[in-house]
C-alpha cells in the first residue's frame, strides 16, 4: 500500500471533517501552516508528549503547540492553574495580581527587561515594538533579515518569505523596510548610508527558529553595529524566547537587545505576547501631560492584553522554566535525536539530506539542490530551501509517512522537543523515521 493510500485509510474521520472544512475556511484551515494535502489532521486531545487525532491513532508530538509548550500538553500545574482561574473570573476588565506576578518572572529572565507591555500574540507584540521603536528615534526605517519572520502584520510582512510580498500593502509602507542579507558587513554599510534606520529586528536564532541559522556571534556583532550607530535591537524571542534558555538566545549569547519580542512559552500554551525592554522605549505607552499626551504616547489598547486565564498558565509555566531544568532536559533530548536521525540519513545511503537544530529545535532538509551531508554545515544550501524544507515533493511525502508511523513534525520538517519527551520517545521517533525513509526509498523518493 502506497504513503498517501496509508495516511487516506489511517485518518478517514479527518478526511470526512476536512470535506466539511473546506466550505467554512479558506482551504479548510484557520492558520497557513496546518494546510497540507490531501487534508490535514483533526486532534480531539493530548497529554504529555502525545496527542489523539479523531480516529484515536496515538502520535509523539513535535508540533508542541506551534512551540509553546515547552512543558509538554496538560502539564498538570499548569491545567490546576487555569482551571482555579476560570471559577475566579476569565476577564474582569480591569488590572488583577496575577499580571504583576507574571511580569515579575518576565523581568527576572529576560535580559534587559526594566518594563513590559502585554498583547495577545507574538505579531502584536513585533508590531508593537517597531512603533515604539520609530516613535523613539524620530525615524521611519526598519531593517530586517531576507527570511526572518515576525508575524504577518503590514510593518514586517515583506522579506519573511516566498509569498508576494506587496499584496494588501501600501506602496509607503515598503518604502520603509530595509530588507538585508544576515551579514553584518551589509547592515554597517547600510547605516553609514542612512540616517532614517529607527531599528534592526531579527530572529537571533536565525530565520524562521533556525531554520536558516545564525550563531551567537552575530548577535553580539549587531549589538556593537547598533549601538555604535545610535540604532535600536529588537530581538524576536517569540519562539527561543524561554526555550533555548529560560532568559532566551540573548541569555546564550551575552548581548542585550533594546526590546524583545515575547510570545508562545510565554503563556504556557495560551493566547499572549510581550514586548520587553528599556523603561525610556517603553515610556511612549505610558501617560504623561496634555503635552505628552497629544506629541509623544502610543495608544495601546488590547481586549485581551494579560488576560487572567493566559497569565495564570504563563505564571505556572514560567515559574518552572526559571529553573532551568525544562529547557536542558529538552535540549539534550533534542540533541540526541538529531545525531540518531543524521545515523539513520548515513544507514540508509541517503544523499543530501541532514537533521540540524538549535537547543530543543530541530529541522529536517529532505532533498537540497546542493551536496549536504548528514549533519555538515548548510553555507551553500539556497535560502529558500532552508526554509522550505529542502524539496516539497519530498517535504510532503516524509510528512505522510511520518505521520503514518506515528510522528507529527511541525509543517513535517521541523519540531519542537519538551521536557515532557522521554528517552523511550526519542529511540520510537527515531525508529519511525527509519520506517518514513524505508517507505519513501520503496516508492523511489529517496
Amino acid at each position: 500500500m502506497s504513503i498517501e493510500t496509508s495516511y487516506q485509510k489511517k485518518f478517514a474521520g479527518s478526511a470526512a471533517l476536512y470535506a466539511h472544512a473546506v466550505v467554512q475556511f479558506p482551504s479548510g484551515v484557520t492558520h497557513d501552516a496546518r494546510y497540507y494535502q490531501p487534508f490535514p489532521l483533526y486532534i480531539e486531545r493530548s497529554s504529555g508528549a502525545y496527542k489523539w487525532d479523531v480516529d484515536d491513532n496515538q502520535m509523539i508530538d513535535y508540533w508542541s503547540g506551534h512551540g509553546s509548550l515547552l512543558l509538554g500538553h496538560n502539564h498538570p500545574d499548569v491545567v490546576a492553574a487555569v482551571q482555579y482561574q476560570a471559577t475566579r473570573g476569565t476577564h474582569f476588565g480591569a488590572c488583577h495580581p496575577l499580571e504583576l506576578r507574571w511580569g515579575e518572572i518576565v523581568r527576572q529572565l529576560i535580559p534587559g527587561a526594566q518594563q513590559i507591555r502585554f498583547t495577545s500574540s507574538g505579531t502584536e507584540a513585533t508590531m508593537l515594538a517597531l512603533r515604539l521603536a520609530r516613535a523613539f528615534m524620530h525615524r521611519p526605517a526598519i531593517i530586517r533579515f531576507s527570511g526572518h519572520f515576525h508575524g504577518w502584520h503590514d510593518m514586517i510582512a515583506p522579506g519573511a518569505d516566498s509569498f508576494d510580498p506587496n499584496a494588501g500593502l501600501p506602496p509607503a509602507t515598503l518604502e520603509q523596510i530595509v530588507i538585508l542579507a544576515p551579514d553584518l558587513d551589509a547592515v554597517e554599510q547600510t547605516l553609514r548610508q542612512r540616517d532614517d534606520v529607527a531599528a534592526v529586528i531579527l530572529e537571533p536564532s536565525g530565520a524562521s527558529y533556525g531554520m536558516s541559522p545564525l550563531d551567537d556571534d552575530f548577535l553580539r556583532g549587531l549589538r556593537t553595529l547598533t549601538t555604535n550607530h545610535n540604532v535600536l535591537l529588537v530581538c524576536d524571542e517569540v519562539v527561543t524566547g524561554f526555550r533555548v534558555m529560560p532568559g532566551g538566545v540573548q541569555q546564550r549569547a551575552g548581548a542585550t537587545a533594546d526590546l524583545t519580542c515575547l510570545a508562545k512559552v510565554l503563556a504556557g500554551g495560551l493566547p499572549g505576547g510581550a514586548v520587553a525592554g528599556r523603561a525610556d522605549i517603553l515610556r511612549h505607552l505610558a501617560f504623561g501631560d496634555a503635552d505628552w499626551n497629544t506629541h509623544h504616547k502610543i495608544r495601546h489598547q488590547g481586549t485581551y492584553n494579560a488576560n487572567p486565564l493566559s497569565a495564570a498558565a504563563g505564571c505556572a509555566t514560567l515559574e518552572r522554566i526559571a529553573t532551568g531544568e525544562p529547557s536542558a532536559k529538552a535540549t539534550k533530548l533534542c540533541q540526541r535525536l538529531i545525531t540518531e536521525m543524521n545515523d539513520v540519513l548515513v544507514a540508509r545511503k541517503i544523499q543530501n539530506w541532514t537533521v540540524y537544530g538549535n537547543a530543543s529545535i530541530f529541522h529536517i532538509l529532505a532533498g537540497s539542490s546542493v551536496p549536504v551531508a548528514p549533519g555538515g554545515p548548510l553555507s551553500s544550501v539556497p535560502l529558500a530551501e532552508l526554509k522550505g524544507g529542502g524539496k516539497p515533493h519530498l517535504v510532503r511525502m516524509l510528512r505522510l509517512a511520518l505521520l503514518n508511523a506515528g510522528i507529527d513534525l511541525m509543517r513535517g520538517r521541523s519540531g519542537f522537543v519538551t521536557a515532557a519527551h522521554s528517552d523511550a520517545d526519542i529511540s520510537t521517533s527515531v525508529a519511525a523515521f527509519d520506517t518514513a525513509l524505508g517507505a519513501l526509498q520503496a516508492e523511489g523518493l529517496a
